[in-house]
């Protein structure tokens, strides 16, 4: 079984590796691949380990998933990267520029990142844990959560995605990146050492990772701005595509990265 997990990759350029949330695969970025690859970049999705047809790790933990991300830059024989999380990838992304920040050219965090306090934490996980422990099935948990958690303005097709992408994880892994998303404690001491250039992408109607959080975030990290777009819930690449796609394709344009 490879240790190297599963991707998609479209494109040639500088290499932008996107890293999804517990709540799907590679699908939620599928937008974004097309468009990066098509803007002279190399795009790249992967499936984080035991999503899809990645292996899964044991203990399930940050440690672990950052060694496995390593793993594929090196792969990808590519040099520095551009890393782009969404949720629980964004903590990812986080976790690996802290560990390897000779590796991260620059980071882009979409709706995740450390939370305020405790009960943001809990506002997060409850919902999830809280259906899981129903019994339900991936695909009712997703026709559940998504509507819950997505803006007033988000794109029917995109909705839909997050839905099938939600539907497509394994109940048993779910549970466990939850886990590992309430372990994750990167503070301010570590996050404050990090220089390379970040974009913070945030959903105003998001209820899961809510723009406050990721204003704080930005004032913690020392090269960092900050995007809110509105009519937006937990989604935001998937509920406004073109928003999501504008703000990143501008940021990849103009900041200065050390090659």
């Amino acid at each position: 079984m490879s240790l190297i997990p599963v991707f998609a990759s479209l494109g040639a350029g500088p290499t932008v590796l996107m890293l999804h949330d517990a709540d799907g695969g590679h699908l939620t970025f599928a937008s974004q691949v097309e468009v990066l690859a098509s803007s002279g970049y190399r795009a790249v999705a992967w499936d984080m380990p035991g999503y899809g047809y990645s292996a899964p790790i044991d203990p399930y933990a940050f440690k672990g998933l950052a060694q496995r991300c390593l793993a594929l830059v090196e792969a990808l024989q590519c040099g520095p990267v551009t890393l782009v999380g969404h949720g629980m990838g964004a903590m990812l992304a986080l976790e690996v520029a802290v560990r390897q920040p000779a590796r991260v050219q620059r980071l882009v965090l979409c709706a995740g990142g450390p939370v305020l306090d405790a009960q943001a934490r809990q506002d997060w996980l409850q919902p999830r844990l809280e259906a899981l422990a129903r019994g339900q099935t991936m695909e009712q948990v997703a026709q559940q959560l998504v509507p819950r958690c997505i803006g007033s303005g988000a794109l029917p097709e995109g909705v839909r995605l997050a839905e099938h992408a939600m539907a497509q994880v394994y109940a048993g892994t779910y549970r466990r990146a939850l886990d590992a998303l309430a372990r994750f404690d990167r503070g301010t001491d570590a996050l404050s050492q990090l220089h390379m250039p970040t974009l913070l992408v945030s959903g105003a109607l998001d209820r899961c990772m809510p723009p406050a959080a990721l204003q704080a975030l930005a004032r913690v990290l020392t090269d960092a701005r900050h995007v809110s777009l509105p009519h937006v819930g937990h989604w935001p690449q998937l509920e406004d595509p073109d928003g999501f796609d504008g703000v990143l394709l501008d940021f990849l344009a103009t900041t200065r990265v050390l090659h």
